[in-house]
């Protein structure tokens, strides 16, 4: 016999909700495997059920993101931001999901904050990437942004 393990999915009957530990790595898998719709389907009944659970929201707005669902994806990263103003993903996240809707001038204090909060050389190009379609439309002074 093979020593490989067979993973097998837990049943779930329709109007049962599972843990939201289960449905937090169930979508995760499902977003790494880019499958953000599949993702959407078990988180919604998961943040119904437990609206206070940071991780299943950063995970639905990561699904709404990548779907290109941008107004959705801010809608529940402003929540994540206003819960808790040092999660840098979500800040970062924030500032794209509006950098990508061409709001340029409220996507840079966002960007800026998850630039400075990390230190990661991806959030400061996107800081300089926004700066500078800021500059090109004319938008030149930064420090009035808030």
């Amino acid at each position: 016999m093979n020593d490989e393990e067979i993973q097998v999915l837990p049943i779930v009957f329709p109007g049962q909700v599972e843990h939201p530990s289960d449905v937090y790595r169930r979508a995760w898998e499902l977003l790494e495997q880019r499958a953000p719709k599949e993702a959407l389907e078990i988180l919604e009944p998961a943040i119904e059920a437990e609206p206070g659970a940071n991780s299943l929201l950063m995970l639905r707005a990561w699904a709404y993101f990548t779907r290109v669902q941008l107004q959705k994806a801010e809608a529940d990263l402003r929540e994540l931001v206003e819960r808790d103003p040092t999660d840098v993903w979500a800040r970062h996240t924030l500032g794209r999901a509006l950098e990508r809707q061409s709001r340029q001038q409220d996507a840079l204090p966002h960007l800026r904050m998850a630039a400075v909060m990390s230190g990661d050389p991806e959030h400061e190009v996107a800081v300089l990437r926004v700066e500078r379609r800021l500059a090109e439309a004319g938008i030149t002074s930064y420090d009035d942004l808030t």
